[in-house]
Formats: C-alpha cells, structure tokens, sequence
C-alpha cells in the first residue's frame, strides 16, 4: 500500500468529519430529547385542561343561574320598593283629606269646649264666692 500525502489528508479529513459529526450529534440528541419532553408536557397539559375546562363551563353556567335569581329577587324588591311609595303617598293624601275635612271641625269643637270649660268653672268661681 502507498501511502501518499493526498491519502493522508484524506484520512485527517475523514477523522475530522467524523468527530465533527459527533461533536454536533450530542447537541442535536439533547435537543431531540427536550423536544420529545415539552411534547409529552404539552400533551399532559392537555390532558389535564379538559377537565379543569369542563368544571369552568360547569361553574360558570352556575354563577349565571344564581345572577339570574338575583335579577329576579332585585326586580321583586324594586316592585315593593314601588309599592311602598304608594302607601306611603295615599297615606299622605288621606292624613291631608283628613286634616282638610275634620281637622277644622275638631279645632273648633276643642275650642268650643274648652270656652265652654271656662265659662263653668267662671260661674263655679262666682257661686263659690257668694
């Protein structure tokens, strides 16, 4: 066999080429790995979401029941808030119907018995006197 410079240098580049080789296969295995890995998380997490979706979808149909509840009880005490006010306001009305009609009477009876009252009591006082 000859040995010649030509194939020397076509060994040492060989030899080169194939530590080149190696020297990026360990990066690429690693990165290989880290992929197969965020794979397997992303496909857990998907796994694992449905689930959390599922009870989400669950939850927020109930908060939308029990809003829709409030709205109700909020309407009916908007109702009776309403119908108090008209209490309140024929109340207002009969205590002013009332005042008009029987309050100047009654002023007038009271003042009548009242004159009356002192008008006995001032012949009482003169009889006394006698």
């Amino acid at each position: 066999m000859d040995v010649t410079l030509g194939s020397i240098a076509g060994m040492i580049a060989a030899i080169a080429f194939v530590v080149l080789v190696a020297i990026l296969a360990v990066p690429l295995f690693k990165l290989g790995r880290v992929l197969e890995e965020t794979r397997l998380a992303v496909r857990d997490l998907g796994h694992s979401s449905v689930p959390i979706l599922t009870e989400l979808q669950g939850t927020v149909r109930g908060v939308n029941s029990e809003l829709e509840k409030v709205g109700v009880v909020t309407e009916d005490a908007a109702r009776v808030t309403g119908h108090a006010t008209v209490v309140t306001e024929n109340a207002a009305q009969l205590a002013t119907l009332f005042s008009a009609t029987l309050g100047g009477p009654l002023v007038r009876t009271a003042a009548i018995s009242y004159g009356v009252r002192q008008a006995l009591k001032g012949q009482r006082g003169r009889r006394a006197k006698r």
